[in-house]
């Protein structure tokens, strides 16, 4: 049986990753795309996703309360973490402040002073992960960490969201180049290549 993350980027590389010619929400163009909210959200993809956030988070030893990131790359993972981990409460983070209600841009856990994790499903420029850790600093979490899913390796992503994190180290669990390796070797092994 292979491990889970294995598992998950077998999905990744299935469910997530296109070749082609795409424009980017950064502005750039690239020749694939990973969306990787049609794995987050299918149903073994969302327990493997919880599985191997949560093997990462536990061996570096963050300790974290909860972890949260902003809506909507996040939102999967921080609900998927949070029921496999039966312990880590999660919490969202808008893009802007809520017009009405309490007006509260953070929504879910909330204890000032508290241990949390910020995530992103993809980094290309870091800027959703960096508006996430931002906001949560400015509610009053202490960062211990951030992940993504998906590390583009362009655009400085990994350097921006390290300098904003510092000192919270960032860790990506797999790199655009594992997922494109993984597409390209199953495509060869059911003869597509």
């Amino acid at each position: 049986m292979h491990s889970a993350r294995q598992q998950l980027l077998t999905l990744l590389a299935q469910k997530s990753f296109r070749l082609g010619e795409f424009k980017l929400s950064s502005g750039g163009t690239s020749d694939y795309y990973i969306d990787c909210r049609t794995t987050t959200l299918d149903a073994k993809g969302s327990r493997l996703t919880g599985e191997v956030f949560l093997d990462e988070i536990r061996r570096r030893e963050w300790k974290a309360q909860a972890i949260g990131g902003l809506t909507m790359g996040a939102d999967p993972i921080v609900v998927a973490v949070s029921v496999v981990s039966g312990e880590l409460s999660g919490f969202l983070v808008r893009k802007a402040d809520k017009q009405h209600g309490t007006g509260q841009r953070i929504e879910g856990f909330r204890q000032k002073g508290a241990r949390v994790v910020i995530v992103d499903d993809v980094c290309t420029t870091g800027a959703s992960t960096i508006q996430a850790i931002e906001a949560a600093r400015e509610f009053g979490f202490e960062i211990v960490g951030a992940m993504c899913l998906v590390e583009r390796e362009e655009a400085k992503g990994r350097a921006n969201v390290e300098k904003a994190a510092d000192p919270a180290p960032f860790y990506a669990i797999f790199t655009a180049n594992d997922v494109r390796k993984e597409y390209v070797a199953r495509r060869v092994q059911v003869g597509k290549g």
